[in-house]
């Protein structure tokens, strides 16, 4: 079975955006794509809703061929090119092309279903409402929190209180330049 890995930026009270959607704080340190294109290699899909969908495409599908392009924006930019984009969206139209699928409806069975298949691992981007739901199915095997030095008072949390209780066991940590922490971790089997 294909594992589900969790990526997301979190402020350090837990936010993934601040009000209105903004991620200004945010500020990654020059080694984070580096970082994050190393567990790429080990994927051949990209989970997401549709904002996160949205923002994601705006930029990395032509990121490559910018003329300031950075190595590891080139290497990220043709993982995302060449991954399956799974999209849950219930106002997106259905995609045509064949890298691209939308799920609208009976999502946790479809996700099942998509892990199921042969392949490697399957990245969920961001997507906090997306998170929750496929977190509160189970379907999330593991998490790599990226978080920064920031604080943000206000604004879209990643965790929201009622979730169910889940034991992690931490499969690596790093430190960035900037202070970012990534922190990786795997959900325990069974009982929490």
């Amino acid at each position: 079975m294909r594992k589900l890995v969790l990526i997301a930026h979190v402020s350090l009270d837990g936010f993934v955006a601040g009000e209105g959607g903004s991620l200004a704080p945010f500020n990654p340190s020059p080694e984070n794509l580096d970082f994050v294109c190393d567990i790429t290699d080990g994927a051949d899909a990209a989970l997401m809703g549709r904002v996160s969908y949205e923002m994601l495409n705006t930029f990395w599908p032509t990121a490559w061929e910018k003329p300031n392009a950075t190595a590891s924006e080139i290497r990220y930019s043709k993982w995302y090119n060449a991954a399956q984009k799974i999209i849950l969206s219930r106002t997106l139209p259905h995609s045509n092309t064949a890298q691209t699928s939308i799920l609208s409806e009976n999502i946790v069975e479809q996700v099942t279903a998509i892990k199921n298949q042969e392949g490697k691992s399957i990245l969920l981007f961001g997507s906090p409402t997306s998170f929750r739901l496929l977190n509160n199915h189970d379907l999330v095997d593991q998490y790599l929190i990226l978080v920064y030095p920031a604080l943000f008072g206000k604004g879209v949390p990643l965790f929201v209180p009622g979730e169910p209780a889940k034991g992690l066991t931490v499969i690596e940590t790093k430190q960035f330049t900037n202070g970012e922490l990534a922190i990786h971790y795997k959900v325990n089997t069974g009982a929490a």
